[in-house]
């Protein structure tokens, strides 16, 4: 059996080489770029994000790249978004009183968390809905988290004709969002490519989804 292909979107952000090692060593045909036709033939596409989020839409949009998210998922195939990757997912982001608009897949703000320290840095649990392939057999895991904003207030609507999303969350001064399955749509805040054997496993439960 053929080892299914993923793109790495390569945009100029973020430490994409850890992804793309990630990625190979859970079974993935992986290409790091961010040509046009090889976006879209994959059989998944990642979609890496570290920093602000203005700049990574920037990033993003310099490599057309949410014409492009938009048709694979409109041909329901599977993308990955990863930490700024999952907020740029959200109608819009709210950084120093600059608010940017996302790829708006899913409704609601990215904004700063309410904890007293920030960035939320390190390995937290996570609350994992029932029926989840993403988080299989690591429902109970810790994962790693760098980042100082995440979407925290919201209701999440069904992509037609796939189930209802699901939703799992993690805790830093409050309620965020840690992971989203929504279709051919799925997304983390936290890095699995930084969080050891609960984090492979991750990305091997996606893959094998493809």
């Amino acid at each position: 059996m053929t080892a299914p292909t993923v793109v790495v979107l390569d945009y100029g952000f973020g430490n994409v080489r850890s992804a793309v090692r990630a990625a190979a060593r859970a079974g993935a045909q992986v290409e790091l770029t961010a040509n046009p036709a090889a976006v879209l033939a994959a059989d998944g596409l990642i979609v890496p994000g570290v920093g602000a989020f203005a700049a990574v839409m920037a990033g993003l949009e310099r490599v057309d790249a949410p014409r492009l998210i938009e048709r694979r998922l409109a041909g329901g195939r599977g993308v990955l978004g990863i930490c700024v990757g999952l907020q740029v997912m959200f109608e819009r982001g709210e950084e120093h009183g600059l608010v940017t608009a996302g790829l708006g897949q899913w409704p609601g703000s990215v904004t700063k968390l309410k904890a007293q320290v920030v960035p939320h840095m390190g390995w937290s649990p996570v609350q994992v809905p029932a029926g989840s392939r993403l988080f299989a057999g690591v429902e109970h895991e810790r994962f790693y988290f760098v980042h100082s904003y995440g979407a925290q207030d919201f209701a999440l609507r069904p992509m037609a004709p796939f189930p209802p999303p699901l939703v799992t969350w993690a805790d830093h001064g409050g309620p965020f969002v840690a992971a989203v399955e929504n279709g051919p749509l799925a997304a983390t805040q936290f890095h699995p490519e930084k969080s050891g054997d609960a984090g492979a496993a991750l990305l091997k439960n996606w893959i094998e989804t493809l």
